[in-house]
């Protein structure tokens, strides 16, 4: 069995990431401190001591949003490639994209009408609505 020189290029470059990995893995251990004090345990940010714990409870909303804007960001990357290459195209790419966007404004409707894009809680929506009709009543 022939070994091509390709074959050996790559096991030198495997033995050297291996060996950099392994060496950046264990001078540490060597080099390293080993004071362990009452306070090296402790989490410490910008000079204050944390008080409390990190697991803070968050809304869906706020990830409803995130996921929102990285749809419709993407959607944005999408036709700006389109833009640029829109002469290329042509009459297809057109179609394409308007089919694209007629696909994303379905689902910014159905977002929508479904009530994901609200931020008020149901009762204050409901007041709203209240005073919305009691308003058009008086008029």
């Amino acid at each position: 069995m022939t070994y091509s020189p390709d074959y050996w290029s790559l096991a030198v470059f495997i033995i050297g990431v291996v060996g950099m990995c392994a060496f950046m893995l264990l001078v540490p251990v060597w080099l390293g401190g080993r004071n362990w004090g009452r306070a090296k345990g402790e989490p410490f940010e910008s000079g204050v001591v944390s008080q409390g714990s990190a697991r803070l409870r968050f809304s869906a909303k706020f990830y409803l949003v995130a996921m929102f804007f990285v749809i419709f960001d993407v959607e944005a990357l999408f036709l700006y490639a389109w833009a640029v290459s829109a002469k290329e195209a042509g009459w297809m790419g057109l179609i394409e994209v308007t089919v694209f966007i007629t696909i994303l404004l379905a689902g910014l409707v159905y977002l929508w009408r479904l009530g994901a894009l609200e931020w008020a809680p149901e009762a204050r929506r409901r007041r709203r609505a209240q005073q919305k009709s009691e308003s058009a009543g008086i008029y």
